[in-house]
């Protein structure tokens, strides 16, 4: 089966629509261009606490999907922990997406 949501946000990497990195996805949030962010299942306690207040705080969805492996792959990356998509069409699709699956 192949991963409809690692397959958008990595055209979403394409179209210049993510950002990557810890310290530039809590910069996007603040700044209000996250749409949504996606965290790696992975991702470390402190991390995933840190970018779920963030996330609450500044009303951006957040998702927990994935490894750290697979979303630093869909980018072309190393390792990812956490990525924020900054536009909202692949965000309503990644939500679609989620809801069809649970």
């Amino acid at each position: 089966m192949t991963d409809k949501i690692l397959n958008l946000i990595g055209l979403a990497m394409k179209a210049g629509q993510v950002v990557s990195g810890e310290f530039s996805v809590e910069k996007c949030i603040k700044s209000g261009k996250a749409k949504m962010v996606i965290m790696a299942e992975d991702a470390s306690d402190n991390t995933m606490k840190k970018f779920k207040d963030k996330c609450n705080y500044y009303n951006v969805p957040i998702i927990i999907y994935s490894t750290k492996e697979h979303l630093g792959a869909a980018l072309g990356k190393e390792l990812r922990s956490s990525i924020a998509l900054t536009e909202d069409g692949l965000k309503n699709a990644i939500l679609k997406i989620k809801t069809e699956v649970s």
